[in-house]
């Protein structure tokens, strides 16, 4: 209806060989002179331009006076950090609880409107968890950053937490307008009492420098289809990997990744690849031929999802850092 209702208008001022016809800049307004005739035959379009289009109608003699009142939502860039356990990812799905969900509930309690959407920069799975995901958020609202930041995170459950809040450009995407993502996966070496929501302990001995031989093998524009599953959105499987390295913490492995995306369970697969060259189940010329042949191994070494973090998203004019610590000390 609303659609119909556009499209009327369009072809009411059309059709009306229009005398004046502008936008005022100052008021982000549209002012235009219509023939009075014209708009009596479109009186659901007059009580709908009135109703939803913030249209001002003022009646002259021979002429309607029509000021379409045109105004953009707010957007604000958010950064945000999450323990993905209880979560089946950041993206929203039926029949599942997921963080863009919960984000979305708390703003539409505390804007108290529905017109609102909210963009992740990068789509987590189910278990991963985030050190600073960048999402915008888009909604028409004179409230300040800061508030918006303490009125989210009040409503939100205590594993997501809204860390800032700041107005974004207009244009500004959070997906789409990163230049590259990091991630790090967190490998323990010993059992922790404390950290098994956020590592994979491996009981086996890993040799970490044939693991850094093996993840030599990553960096550079390469196809990653046998890293990934096949997924609606994904337009192509080749993936720019800018920095790969396992470093060690004593009884903590931290393997980091840098790259211009990450397909679905990629990183994941990457991790568990390198930890079966560590365990000497597999050698490096191993990873190097799975770009080469077709090969179901990635997909069967599946790291589980509780050691993995998005690190951090950068955009235009961010330093990329390739220096690293772990999240957790055990």
């Amino acid at each position: 209806m609303f659609t119909f209702h556009i499209i009327n208008l369009c072809l009411l001022l059309v059709d009306c060989f229009v005398s004046r016809f502008y936008r005022d800049p100052q008021n982000d307004r549209v002012i235009t002179l219509l023939p009075q005739s014209l708009l009596a035959k479109q009186s659901n379009l007059n009580s709908h331009l009135q109703n939803r289009l913030n249209a001002v109608i003022i009646r002259a003699t021979n002429f309607v006076h029509l000021q379409i009142i045109i105004k953009e939502m707010s957007k604000f860039k958010l950064t945000i950090e999450y323990e993905g356990t209880r979560y089946s990812g950041w993206q929203m799905q039926k029949g599942g609880k997921t963080i863009q969900g919960e984000i979305l509930d708390a703003c539409r309690e505390l804007f108290a409107t529905d017109k609102l959407d909210i963009t992740g920069a990068g789509r987590t799975d189910g278990g991963v968890h985030a050190l600073a995901q960048i999402a915008h958020l888009e909604v028409d609202t004179d409230l300040a950053p800061l508030k918006i930041k303490y009125g989210i995170n009040d409503r939100l459950p205590p594993d997501i937490c809204i860390i800032n809040v700041e107005e974004a450009h207009p244009k500004f995407h959070a997906r789409f307008d990163a230049n590259a993502r990091s991630y790090i996966y967190q490998i323990s070496r010993r059992r922790t009492a404390f950290g098994k929501k956020f590592v994979w302990w491996i009981k086996d001995p890993l040799d970490i420098n044939l693991m850094n031989e093996a993840a030599k093998h990553f960096p550079g524009l390469k196809d990653y289809r046998y890293f990934t599953d096949e997924e609606g959105e994904q337009s192509s499987t080749k993936v720019e990997i800018l920095h790969a390295k396992v470093n060690d913490f004593g009884d903590m492995l931290v393997f980091h990744i840098v790259g211009s995306h990450f397909l679905w369970k990629q990183v994941r697969r990457m991790t568990g690849v390198l930890v079966e060259v560590g365990r000497g189940k597999l050698s490096p010329a191993d990873v190097a031929s799975f770009f080469k042949i077709k090969t179901d191994i990635p997909a069967k070494l599946t790291a589980p999802p509780s050691g993995l973090f998005l690190e951090k998203v950068y955009y235009k004019d961010e330093e990329i850092s390739y220096e690293t610590r772990p999240v957790i000390n055990i």
